[in-house]
């Protein structure tokens, strides 16, 4: 069932974003003249197709839900009747050919706004970032951060979740690796840095990293390793686990806290864990064999189990982000551009070799991130097609050949020239452009694999 929320999601997230992009360049192209022939959403043997208008434009969806496109009229691909030769691409300008190409991504960075909007008006729900353990010896140590500290900002930034205090903290990384926080500590304010070195910056930037890296760890995560919840097929209460049994242990290794014991029994995959419990204050031990589950992290093992949250918890440690219809807008607007510098500077640090690449994701990783949010509901959806609009705005505006980017490269030259690129080398650049995006396509293919996999 996982696997085919997650495949209803990507084709939900693709199909959404690459038409919100291809009707940017379409409206463009209305505006200024064009006639569009073709307006696909998918490549391969359309599964549908319909004409319409007065042009007779065909409408599309193609059977392979990997992107999209406009054909429009232009006199490079076939002869076209004198009469309709005016409203040939081609025969445009080059700032009316240059304004329906950037329309596109324009579209993506506009949907992603609105979705920001929808987003902070609906109020997006969180956790306040209270730091529970520090590890000795680590950056926040030195910063002289302690448990149950509570971080309000990060270089400036109020972060009243700690989705807001994760982005922070990697975009100051990113930076200049200094990092400024503002923290709560018995009912007072202090402020702190974090120093993090060159060396060391390349790692926390894997997937999953930054946290530990900087010696950081969310407060809920420290708590007892006390069972609380028991799913009904879960392999926890087949093993006779119940409610309020406190792990001591796992195959012998003593667990300090949650974390420590989700960790030791996502590690044993289908293998036959031993669990030394405490019951009432008598001693047991229990056999149990986690089930193994795919996720973006690779092959864990799950029980089924989860801690005894004390009942003012989570009323203590929720947070929300909301604002007016008016504010909503311009939170949206921040939010974009914010995330669309951090994109950037993490492509431009991935190239130099700062960045890990293993943050690059392919298909699989979006349509398992596609799933998980489809059934965390309409805000997380929200909000992860948000990210993937803006990333798959920005990669649209990169100077390859075949992308959006390279013609905007093809119309520079010719404003500058005064004549267009030769058929030759556009040829050339087709081809070169095709490789990049096949490398990159396989690249981030290959990290997929090694998450589920590796």
């Amino acid at each position: 069932m996982n696997i085919i929320i997650a495949i209803l999601g990507f084709i939900l997230a693709i199909g959404v974003l690459v038409t919100v992009h291809e009707y940017g360049h379409y409206l463009a192209a209305r505006l200024c003249g064009v006639r569009v022939l073709r307006f696909s959403i998918g490549f391969g043997k359309p599964l549908y197709s319909r004409r319409y208008g007065d042009d007779r434009t065909e409408f599309s969806v193609g059977s392979l839900p990997l992107g999209g496109y406009v054909k429009m009229l232009d006199e490079r691909e076939f002869e076209v009747p004198e009469e309709e030769r005016h409203r040939c691409f081609n025969r445009q300008s080059v700032p009316r050919r240059a304004l329906i190409v950037t329309a596109g991504p324009a579209f993506n960075f506009l949907f992603a706004i609105l979705a920001y909007w929808a987003i902070f008006v609906a109020g997006i729900p969180g956790i306040k970032p209270i730091i529970g353990e520090v590890s000795s010896s680590s950056p926040a140590a030195q910063a002289g951060l302690s448990a149950e500290d509570q971080i309000l900002s990060v270089n400036g930034r109020q972060t009243p979740t700690w989705r807001t205090a994760n982005i922070e903290l990697l975009d100051g990384m990113l930076r200049d690796g200094s990092i400024e926080l503002r923290y709560l500590r018995d009912g007072r304010e202090y402020q702190t840095s974090l120093a993090v070195d060159s060396a060391e910056r390349r790692a926390l930037t894997e997937p999953g990293r930054l946290l530990p890296g900087l010696g950081l760890q969310p407060w809920f995560e420290a708590l007892p390793a006390v069972i609380g919840e028991l799913s009904e097929e879960g392999a926890a209460r087949a093993a006779g686990l119940q409610a309020g049994d406190r792990v001591l242990a796992v195959d012998g290794e003593a667990v300090e806290n949650w974390r420590a014991f989700r960790e030791a029994v996502s590690a044993r995959p289908e293998q036959e864990v031993r669990l030394t419990v405490d019951r009432s204050g008598q001693g047991r031990e229990l056999l149990v064999r986690p089930q193994a589950v795919e996720t973006a992290d690779g092959r864990q093992g799950r029980i089924g189990a989860g801690p005894r949250v004390p009942p003012d918890l989570l009323e203590r440690m929720r947070s929300e982000e909301r604002h007016g219809p008016i504010s909503a807008l311009g939170m949206g607007v921040v939010n974009t551009w914010e995330m669309s510098a951090l994109t950037l500077r993490m492509l431009w640090r991935m190239v130099m070799g700062e960045v890990s690449v293993k943050n690059l994701s392919g298909p699989i990783n979006i349509a398992h991130y596609a799933g998980i949010t489809v059934s965390s509901g309409l805000v997380s959806f929200l909000g992860f097609l948000a990210i993937v609009s803006i990333s798959l705005g920005i990669v649209n505006l990169l100077p390859i050949p075949v992308l959006d980017g390279g013609h905007l490269v093809y119309l520079g030259i010719e404003s500058v020239t005064g004549k267009p690129v030769s058929d030759n080398v556009l040829a050339i650049g087709q081809t070169i452009g095709l490789v990049m995006i096949a490398a990159l396509i396989s690249f981030a293919l290959y990290n997929d694999l090694m998450r589920l996999f590796g």
